[in-house]
């Protein structure tokens, strides 16, 4: 793969940042923004802010950060985010141009190339993805012995880069992780798909990987790879036989037996809280248990010790029954086509209003969103179709704006994504919201792309 070999040449001329013998506990990020989409980066530890880096006025931030810990932290700069491994002595540069973030996303400095290994790594399993989706309706074996063979390469290039860069105990442990547990989820995931009637001997010959799992890894509380690994072998152990997963996991009861095994089975504080957290969201998401998730929020005090995860759960009930249909749209700063910032509300009453969603990092989403509304607007003329993008508007909006040749009057964008897209529960592109001419809401929870939504729109 052509990938591979880029990595491979990356790694010979790598800058061998793990040798520092600092053992300071400050840390020095900075970097530079291409193309920005908010004016900040936040700095995240166990999914809880510690600071938020302004740009200046060349797009570019810098912070001495006092009394840090080793560990995985995540930098954010919205609506894209990144882990990066933080040791003693560490002090890294960031440049990515927001355009293509994941491609370009580069770090330098000490510490350095355990994190572009990471990218790299990431990036690869992107590109593997759409390859490996055409093995999901082969035989179990046939899909393992192609797992294998990926998950072994992948191991020998972190074989060269370990020999290459003089890792600490916790950058090795994590640089090797995210190729097993990247591979080890899609295991997981196949099964959930194509193994609820297998024999025992069947799955005990399958499940031989699971040898290799740590279920209370400490350094890999916070790392992404191995939290969805695990969220997915316990929806496998809550499954139950001849059960079918896609069904099942829209059950609260589902969710709460799933909640009440990691918490007999995870003893790392952060890990466990961490897991329960992920289930919580997916339950709590799923509007249509609305009238069970009061019960299901007291199971989660049970297993949860975090009350910032508490919190931040309660927090997303609460707005999520504020969504509910004939509730008025709850209200938000946006931002009209003349840079003006107004009030949703005061925007959209009047006429029924569809909203749908887009951002300036997702150009190939905004223009299927926008073939996808012209198909609507000629179905329902009486309604009012408004695009708002998630970030403030830049010059590349407003370029966009004029190739699609919209009409900008119903163009707006959020003042303030993270504090809109809490208040509008937005937590995917595809979501849209239609109000009547109150801005009383008809649907909270509609799917631009699904045919509910032409239902929905038909009976009002």
């Amino acid at each position: 793969m052509r990938i591979s070999k880029l990595i491979l040449v990356s790694i010979i001329f790598i800058f061998s940042s793990c040798n520092n013998k600092n053992s300071r506990d400050d840390f020095f990020l900075g970097g530079e923004i291409i193309n920005p989409s908010s004016n900040y980066v936040n700095f995240y530890f166990n999914n809880i802010k510690l600071d938020s880096l302004e740009l200046d006025s060349e797009n570019k931030f810098f912070k001495k950060i006092e009394n840090i810990k080793p560990g995985i932290y995540r930098i954010e700069h919205l609506p894209e985010n990144q882990y990066i491994i933080i040791e003693n002595g560490d002090s890294l540069w960031i440049r990515v141009n927001v355009e293509d973030f994941k491609e370009s996303l580069t770090f330098s400095g000490k510490g350095s190339s355990k994190n572009n290994f990471l990218v790299d790594i990431s990036n690869m399993d992107d590109y593997e993805n759409e390859y490996l989706s055409r093995y999901y309706v082969e035989e179990s074996d046939v899909f393992k012995r192609k797992i294998d063979s990926l998950m072994n390469e992948k191991l020998r290039i972190w074989d060269l880069f370990d020999k290459t860069v003089d890792q600490k105990r916790l950058s090795n442990n994590i640089t090797k992780s995210i190729i097993k547990y990247n591979y080890f989820n899609k295991l997981e995931r196949y099964a959930l798909l194509r193994g609820t009637n297998w024999t025992k001997n069947k799955r005990e010959s399958y499940y031989k990987y699971r040898d290799e799992i740590d279920l209370n890894d400490s350094d890999l509380s916070l790392f992404e790879p191995y939290v969805t690994y695990l969220m997915n072998y316990f929806n496998e152990k809550t499954l139950d036989s001849g059960k079918i997963y896609f069904y099942e996991k829209n059950n609260t009861d589902f969710n709460v037996k799933k909640l009440l095994i990691i918490d007999s089975q995870i003893s790392d504080p952060y890990l466990k809280n961490n897991l329960a957290r992920a289930t919580a969201i997916e339950e709590i998401l799923n509007y249509r248990n609305n009238e069970f998730h009061d019960e299901f929020i007291d199971y989660f005090k049970y297993v949860n010790t975090s009350e910032k995860y508490l919190d931040e759960i309660t927090k997303l009930y609460v707005d999520i029954n504020k969504m509910q249909k004939g509730n008025l749209l709850p209200d938000v700063e946006i931002i009209n086509f003349e840079g003006n910032t107004t009030s949703s509300n005061s925007e959209f009453k009047g006429q029924k209003t569809f909203i749908y969603f887009w951002s300036q990092t997702q150009m190939n989403h905004y223009r299927r969103t926008i073939r996808r509304v012209e198909e609507l607007k000629r179905l329902y003329p009486d309604y009012r179709f408004v695009g708002i993008c998630i970030q403030p508007y830049t010059d590349m909006v407003s370029q966009a704006q004029n190739i699609l040749n919209l009409n900008l009057t119903n163009q707006y964008s959020f003042q303030n994504f993270e504090k809109s897209s809490k208040s509008w529960v937005l937590t995917f592109l595809n979501k849209t919201i239609i109000i009547d001419e109150k801005s009383n809401i008809i649907d909270g929870f509609s799917n631009l792309f699904t045919n509910d939504i032409e239902e929905t729109l038909d009976m009002n």
